[in-house]
């Protein structure tokens, strides 16, 4: 028994040093709560991404393999290397855009996406260790820093409340979306679960998210017919004809009807992964006395070659997930809980079976709460600089009115520079500035946005 506590101190030393775990107040059992929260926040991808594509031609079960080694490759780097609680995985609005605009749009063959996804990336990693993406994150002016956090924060609210159909799209006429049906089991599970969350931890129990997250997955269980136990392993097939490890066509993606494709995607990738990645930053307090996110340079990195990786391996682009505020929000503040999640998504390969016992209404109350926390930029917003302020609101308001990061951002630069020309305030802008509001504008005026 003393050996045993010996060697469990030995690791949990050797952690704490690698990690610097205490040095940023955390603790190991912190960490791994933390990680444990954000792979049941952002399981659902390996359900989702084979399903996106999987309409677009992709082979489901090749994908669903794919899926969890990109987010496996993605956290595993992010968290030993750059040292941050942020898990990268498929991309939600990169997956909808490749299968239903490039291959089912754009009639695109499977193996020239797949190249176009590698090219992104390598053009993507370019981009950030020429630090050119660093370049774009110090120019960010601090009230649309903040923006952007809240908007991510208004996205993460609507996407779970989406989810579990408690706000859904509205066809007839009026406003576009309207309210669920509130008698519902998940509306009502979420709802309780979103009260449940806020007061475990304004009483600050240990792993409360978690808690919340675990009951109701086993409520599920033994109460809604839609969640089904059907075992817990599940022998992948590696060697299937249909895996597209490999399978890329570079030269394909290389024609110069396909290169404006993916400079799109880059241009995407460069604001929307950016902004989601100061914010979760942001939110966990990872920023340095001159609002850096710590680590950055390699933060801005991992994600950037997690996306050639997933050219490689037949998946769709990668990104840090906005679900990783989930972690932060449970305590994770080093790369322990973004190497827990890496390790989790390696055995799923082999427990496909249990990702489908978390249903949406399960983590839809830790993703709500998360957004909530995140509206607390608004009270880092310097309104004595009335034009910052409001271009920082203008930018979260439509990221979720758009539902899109870059659509925010971009109004928000076009809002802050025309209102300082327009207030006698235009010495106030940087050249910085300037550059990228006009690179977003004409990105947006010449049709290239995804």
């Amino acid at each position: 028994m003393q050996s045993s506590n010996a060697n469990h101190a030995v690791t949990s030393s050797w952690l704490e040093r690698y990690f610097d775990i205490q040095g940023r107040g955390s603790s190991v059992r912190r960490e791994l709560i933390a990680g444990l929260t954000t792979f049941l926040a952002m399981v659902y991808s390996v359900i989702v991404v084979p399903s996106m594509l999987g309409k677009a031609g992709f082979d489901p079960g090749a994908v669903f393999i794919a899926t969890c080694l990109i987010a496996a490759f993605g956290s595993l780097l992010m968290g030993l290397w750059a040292n941050l609680p942020m898990a990268i995985g498929c991309a939600i609005s990169l997956t909808a855009f490749t299968a239903f605009s490039l291959v089912l749009g754009q009639h695109m063959s499977i193996p020239v996406t797949l190249g176009a996804i590698f090219l992104m990336g390598v053009v993507f990693t370019l981009v950030s260790v020429t630090g050119i993406r660093q370049w774009v994150l110090t120019n960010l002016p601090r009230g649309i820093a903040h923006g952007t956090g809240i908007g991510i924060g208004l996205f993460l609210l609507l996407i779970a409340a989406n989810n579990v159909s408690l706000i859904v799209g509205n066809s007839g006429g009026g406003l576009p979306v309207k309210l669920g049906d509130v008698n519902s089991l998940p509306v009502i599970a979420t709802v309780v679960g979103v009260a449940a969350t806020i007061g475990l931890e304004k009483r600050r129990v240990p792993g409360g998210i978690l808690l919340v997250i675990i009951a109701l997955s086993v409520f599920g269980l033994l109460f809604d017919p839609a969640v089904k136990f059907s075992g817990f392993f599940a022998l992948p097939d590696l060697t299937s004809e249909h895996s597209l490890f490999g399978k890329l066509d570079i030269m394909g993606a290389l024609n110069p009807v396909v290169l404006p494709i993916v400079l799109a995607l880059v241009m995407t990738a460069i604001f929307d992964a950016t902004g989601t990645i100061r914010a979760v930053a942001g939110q966990a307090n990872l920023l340095d006395k001159d609002d850096n996110i710590i680590n950055g340079g390699k933060a801005l990195t991992s994600d950037s070659v997690s996306s050639m990786f997933a050219g490689l391996v037949g998946g769709a682009p990668a990104a840090v997930y906005i679900e990783s505020a989930a972690g932060t929000a449970a305590g994770g503040k080093t790369g322990l809980s973004a190497t827990l999640v890496g390790v989790l998504f390696l055995l799923l390969i082999f427990l496909a079976p249990l990702s489908y016992l978390v249903p949406a209404y399960a983590t839809a109350p830790a993703l709500m709460y998360v957004g909530l926390l995140m509206l607390a930029n608004v009270t880092k917003l310097d309104f004595n600089d009335k034009v910052d302020a409001m271009a920082g609101l203008t930018c979260a308001v439509f990221i979720v009115l758009s539902s899109n990061i870059v659509t925010g951002i971009m109004l928000g630069f076009a809002t802050l520079v025309i209102g300082r020309i327009c207030s006698g305030e235009w010495r106030k802008l940087k050249p910085g500035v300037l550059l990228i509001a006009i690179g977003l504008v004409a990105f947006y005026m010449g049709g290239w946005a995804i």
